[in-house]
């Protein structure tokens, strides 16, 4: 089938056309319509604070676009409108979203690094850095804000951005609601909740089961959710939240990647193997029954109380994740990486806390607001390893073949002070992060890795805003970035034999100049201008069959920009345009990569495009949506065929109604109008060449739901 790429200069005129669009409507001659309102955010500055007056990139999604015509199963449905940010869902819940900001984070083979992932002030992010957007829970979400550069450094080690979710608090009336939703592929999803308030304490309850035979072969999954919230006030200056949440996945079936001539032949087949002699056409995720289960439980407490103008809180949390994976390894590759097994079977505990205190100063005419705080996580493996395979059968657990304890700790000191005066608000942090890893290796015939490593750095970050005008913020922001390696990855060395205690941390230096402006009381526009360099890059050495090594790589540079623009055009029409331009490069070259080649798994540029519109009730609603990406290269020398750039279209009609105290929903949404068929991820690095997952051609989903308000 012919390729169609969608280059960045194609981006280029759709964005200028849509903000062209986007000015003419806003024109003095326009219907009026209702102004945009600035919204507060807690990300960066730790306090609220209006994003409009933050010297940083952040970007807020509301609870109208994470749940209405959504199936509020992957953040990626959502994050997309996100500039700078890339979120793409593999069609494997096995292995997670791919999300990266600014590039960081592209290279993840599975699950989220490079981008720190927060819930309810939770951490879902372990201490090492590794962290599962699955453990969202998007049906009760209120708000999820999204920072990137070099404000996200006060939050430790990571270095791309923070995503953080924020759920609804129990309030007023008492009501249970219930949904339904069906869509291509076999997808269905109940979901079951209730809130309220009661006696001073507000709850939320939320059950949830998600089904799919999946698109791609081998690729169906089973997702149940629980939630459970309880929000107090002991006084009336102290506030008490309660969060438990639970994910479980069983047998999730794991397509694993397939070459590019599989992709062509067909985008959901799997990648077949040539050593199969019983059945040749059999795919190797089919093969080894490829798959992973995962039980994670947690729950957190946070306490606020205020003194005056003064704050402190206090966060603890805790829990357990259980995980079984069946790779694609056999007993006839006889090297180091077969050595610890083609199952991997771990069980882990963590638990955390963070304490801060905020003191709010008169100083110099303005005022002066410092937080001085301290965040402490641990987590602690029980790790097993074993053949995959019993006899002539593969995808069995066989012999043990690891036997391991592994520890990680991280404890980080951490200011951050913020004052505004006038027309400046001036930013300063200081956080000094220091992570420890411990292994305690009990299966010694091949060898003991038992050892230990740790790593530290001191990340500074300052920011200053100014307002020119009422209706225009310039801003400007600088922070030293840190990123230590993950637990996974530093389980393989080279082909995969023992720990790679060699692996250092990435240290990056960001920048970033921007502008805020409303454009009259119908438009808002943020733009910003960034750069990063980046020392000791962690990437991809040797990946296959759902196991990746790492090492460090030479210099690297990102610059890039990023503009998004909302507006109210009258008439019951809205708009919102999101555009990433980004150049991620390696500034000198390493083994067979040359100085210049681009950086895998991050596109030049990305696009997000709507045009929606609702009924002067709210009762209809319809939109189309555009996403766009340029060509991603899956290995570091780019020398492997690209997944070329494309550019897709969806659509959405929804509708509600008021009957008494019942509340009723309904949705339809269809997904890649014009059926394009194209690559939504890529597996970095593969050592077989099989880096491309494909993504769904034309697509649909339906959803009803019913509240009773009692």
């Amino acid at each position: 089938m012919k390729q169609h790429p969608f280059r960045l200069n194609h981006i280029a005129t759709l964005f200028a056309l849509g903000a062209a669009g986007t000015v003419a409507a806003a024109a003095p001659d326009a219907p009026a319509s209702a102004p945009l309102a600035d919204v507060v955010v807690i990300s960066g500055s730790r306090v609220e604070h209006t994003s409009f007056d933050l010297p940083a990139a952040i970007d807020v999604l509301d609870a109208a676009r994470i749940r209405d015509g959504q199936p509020r199963v992957n953040a990626s449905e959502s994050l997309s409108a996100v500039p700078g940010l890339v979120a793409q869902n593999r069609q494997n819940y096995a292995q997670d979203l791919q999300i990266s900001s600014r590039g960081f984070g592209a290279r993840s083979a599975f699950g989220v690094r490079g981008v720190r992932l927060i819930a309810d002030g939770i951490p879902a992010t372990m201490p090492d850095g590794q962290g599962q957007a699955a453990t969202f829970n998007l049906d009760m979400a209120e708000r999820i804000e999204v920072l990137r550069g070099p404000f996200s450094a006060v939050y430790g080690n990571h270095s791309g951005g923070t995503v953080q979710l924020f759920t609804r608090d129990g309030q007023g009336r008492p009501s249970v609601e219930g949904s339904v939703i069906g869509g291509s592929d076999g997808t269905r999803k109940v979901d079951l909740n209730a809130q309220g308030e009661a006696n001073g304490i507000g709850y939320v309850l939320d059950t949830s089961r998600f089904e799919t035979d999946g698109y791609r072969a081998h690729s169906a999954a089973t997702r149940d959710q629980r939630f459970a919230k309880l929000t107090m006030a002991p006084t009336g200056t102290s506030k008490l939240t309660l969060t438990a949440s639970a994910l479980s996945q069983d047998d999730t079936q794991d397509p694993l990647g397939v070459t590019w001539a599989t992709y062509q032949r067909d985008p959901r087949a799997g990648e077949t193997d040539a050593t199969d002699t019983q059945n040749p056409k059999r795919s190797i995720a089919d093969r080894y029954n490829t798959r992973k289960s995962i039980d994670h439980k947690q729950a957190g407490a946070a306490f606020e109380q205020r003194l005056g103008d003064d704050r402190v809180r206090a966060m603890v949390y805790g829990g357990n994740r259980q995980v079984i994976q069946y790779q694609a390894f056999s007993r006839f590759v006889q090297t180091p990486a077969s050595q610890s097994g083609g199952v991997v079977d771990f069980d882990r505990d963590f638990y955390g806390a963070d304490i801060n205190w905020l003191s709010v100063r008169k100083l110099a005419g303005g005022k002066l607001s410092t937080t001085i705080g301290i965040d402490y996580g641990r987590s602690t493996d029980q790790r097993q390893g074993y053949e995959n395979f019993i006899g002539n059968q593969f995808g069995l657990q066989g012999k043990l073949r690891r036997d391991e304890s592994n520890t990680v700790s991280s404890l980080d000191p951490y200011a951050q002070a913020e004052w505004q005066g006038g027309d400046w608000v001036l930013t300063a942090g200081l956080r000094h992060s220091r992570m420890k890893v411990s292994v305690d290796d009990r299966f010694v015939t091949n060898g003991n890795d038992s050892g230990g490593v740790s790593f530290r750095h001191t990340t500074p970050v300052l920011g200053a805003l100014f307002k020119i005008s009422p209706g225009l913020n310039a801003y400007a922001s600088a922070a030293r970035g840190f990123e230590t390696p993950t637990l996974n990855e530093l389980f393989y060395s080279g082909a995969g034999a023992g720990f790679n205690f060699a692996l250092k941390p990435a240290t990056s230096t960001h920048l970033e100049a921007g502008v805020k402006a409303y454009l009259g009381s119908n438009m808002r526009i943020n733009a910003a201008l960034f750069q990063v360099k980046t020392s000791d890059e962690l990437v991809v050495d040797i990946a296959g069959g759902g196991r990746t090594s790492y090492r460090n790589a030479s210099e690297t540079l990102r610059r890039g920009a990023e503009v998004s623009l909302d507006s109210n055009f009258g008439a019951g029409f809205s708009g919102r345009l999101a555009m990433t331009a980004l150049n991620a490069t390696y500034e000198q070259g390493f083994g067979n990569v040359a100085a210049g080649s681009r950086l895998p798994g991050v596109p030049k540029a990305n696009l997000f495009g709507e045009l929606a519109w609702k009924s002067s009730d709210d009762g209809v609603g319809a939109a189309l949506e555009t996403i766009a990406s340029g060509k991603i290269y899956a290995d570091d020398a780019n020398a492997d065929i690209a997944a070329p750039g494309y550019a897709i279209i969806n659509a959405r009609v929804q509708a509600k109604q008021s009957l008494g105290g019942w509340r009723l929903k309904q949705f339809v949404r269809l997904n890649n109008l014009s059926d394009r068929r194209y690559v939504g991820s890529v597996i970095v690095g593969d050592a077989n060449k099989r880096f491309y997952e494909a993504a769904p051609q034309r697509n649909w989903l339906a959803g009803v739901s019913a509240q009773y308000i009692f």
